[in-house]
């Protein structure tokens, strides 16, 4: 007899039910537990899932729980479905600027909404296959489907099953905030848990936050035909950024005719004539838009509610998340966290690398640590807005002086012949040295470019391995990066040396 509940997907159609077949089949039966295992994990996410076949691949015993779908918010209301979304939308923006490559389309762009959105359930369904239980059993994990709750320092409990064992790892996730905004509960709004059940394109949408979620999702709602405004709390779209990669985004939503309402208060929420209409002041005025639709991205809270994590002497904070050291042990030392429920920075792929450093320090000898990593990140708006390491303010409250070495991609020949050549690249790099401390890509493959600076970054090296040894294939929107390094050796030309080398080149004529 299958021992969780069913789970339902919205709109359920076929793609919905091979997701369901893969990441929640109904029919599963849990395994018997093992006498004690070597790992047990919570949580079937990104982090979960990497901990649990890395785990098993060497020979561990490992039990993996998820209450839910596995794959996680990836998969399932993440990256995977909103990265099909976003694909389409910018196909859609690429036919309406087809004029300008000397192409002729044919009149205004017919969008199918539902049909964009089937073609992202299709493809989710498709991925899910990765992320399936059956998967995972096959990889040698005991695979369990059900709410887990820790009994004690050493049991975790799931279904009325008992698991023993001598290290645990806590890798539930974080799910969307609800802002206490008087009368938005009412109103009923959307967030990326429930976005992607759409079928019907609202004809006009409000975004709250100009975060990564909020603004990928407004400019791709606009690109697919909603009329969308975006309501920020900052001065900027996404704060953490680099503001001239801010100003520029600001400027691309302009030309795309998103309204930006940015330093806004919102006060409340109301709905007449089935509009939502939400209330907000800017600069101490008060405004109003009505929408068909509200879209909520104002940041990620901790899963850490009916773990009993008190039971397990597991400390953690409903906002921070679970309190972890840099070898990601919280304060029993034989559980670990990794992920979102316990790191700030709330990407998959950081799920990923916190996921390795827990299957090393679990498993094998404690030796790594969360401060070797060099974490890069990617808000997948177009252009792209894609970050390593510091920002030169950042670098500047710590005390370290940087040089900046910037290229615009109007300067380099591929992406003036590809019609890409918005954006630019920036490099800060130590003052006096060569090393890098951070950079910021805006373009339309910024996500792609800024791997090879990480790369040399994790490696301990220099800009100088950028700008004097990596070769790239000509003509590259890539050749920006080492176009941008190649600036540190035209700082050095100073008046004397150059000076001196003229006579030393006048010698030897």
């Amino acid at each position: 007899m299958p021992e969780s509940k069913p789970f339902h997907v919205v709109p359920g159609d076929a793609h919905d039910n091979v997701l369901i077949a893969n990441a929640h089949p109904p029919s599963w039966v849990n395994p018997e537990p093992a006498s004690s295992y070597n790992l047990v994990v919570i949580g079937a996410g990104t982090a979960g899932l990497v901990a649990a076949a890395g785990g098993a691949a060497v020979g561990a015993r490992v039990a993996l729980i998820e209450k839910a779908l596995m794959g996680g918010d990836c998969l399932n209301y993440g990256c995977v479905p909103s990265k099909a979304v976003i694909r389409s939308s910018r196909t859609a923006a690429e036919i309406r600027n087809a004029a300008d490559f000397g192409i002729v389309a044919g009149g205004p762009v017919d969008i199918d909404f539902a049909k964009v959105m089937e073609r992202m359930r299709r493809l989710r369904a498709q991925i899910s296959g990765h992320d399936s239980a059956e998967r995972f059993k096959g990889l040698g994990v005991d695979v369990f489907l059900g709410e887990a709750r820790f009994f004690d320092k050493r049991r975790i409990e799931v279904g009325g099953k008992f698991l023993k064992f001598a290290k645990a790892l806590i890798a539930t996730g974080a799910k969307p905030i609800h802002p206490p905004i008087p009368g938005l509960a009412e109103a009923g709004f959307l967030t990326n848990e429930t976005v992607f059940t759409l079928t019907r394109r609202p004809e006009s949408l409000a975004v709250i936050g100009g975060g990564p979620i909020g603004c990928e999702l407004a400019q791709a709602f606009r690109r697919l035909g909603s009329k969308v405004t975006i309501i920020q709390r900052d001065v900027q779209f996404l704060p953490r950024e680099d503001r001239d990669a801010a100003e520029l985004l600001g400027c691309v939503f302009a030309e795309e005719d998103i309204v930006c309402k940015l330093n806004a208060r919102i006060t409340q929420v109301t709905v007449l004539n089935g509009k939502k209409r939400i209330h907000f002041t800017v600069d101490g005025r008060e405004e109003m838009i009505e929408a068909e639709e509200i879209l909520v991205g104002a940041g990620r809270a901790p899963n850490v509610e009916g773990l009993n994590l008190e039971a397990a002497g597991v400390d953690f904070d409903a906002r921070s998340g679970v309190k972890v050291n840099g070898y990601l042990q919280t304060t029993n030392r034989r559980i670990y966290a990794a992920g979102d429920v316990a790191f700030p920075f709330k990407f998959t792929h950081i799920a990923e690398a916190t996921a390795r450093i827990v299957v090393q320090n679990a498993l094998f000898l404690k030796s790594k640590k969360t401060k070797s990593l060099t974490i890069p990140w990617c808000t997948y708006t177009d252009p792209e807005i894609a970050h390593v390491g510091m920002s030169e303010k950042e670098a500047q409250a710590a005390g370290i002086k940087v040089r900046t070495f910037v290229r615009p991609f109007k300067d380099v020949d591929r992406a003036v012949l590809d019609g890409e050549d918005n954006g630019f690249v920036k490099i800060h790099v130590k003052k006096e040295k060569d090393r890098i401390v951070g950079a910021t890509i805006v373009g339309r493959h910024a996500g792609e470019m800024i791997s090879e600076i990480t790369a040399v970054m994790a490696a301990g090296k220099g800009v100088k391995l950028l700008a004097a040894s990596v070769i790239h294939p000509y003509p590259t929107q890539a050749d920006a990066v080492k176009q941008a390094s190649g600036q540190y050796y035209a700082g050095l030309m100073k008046p004397f040396l150059k000076k001196a080398l003229g006579k030393w080149f006048s010698w030897k004529r």
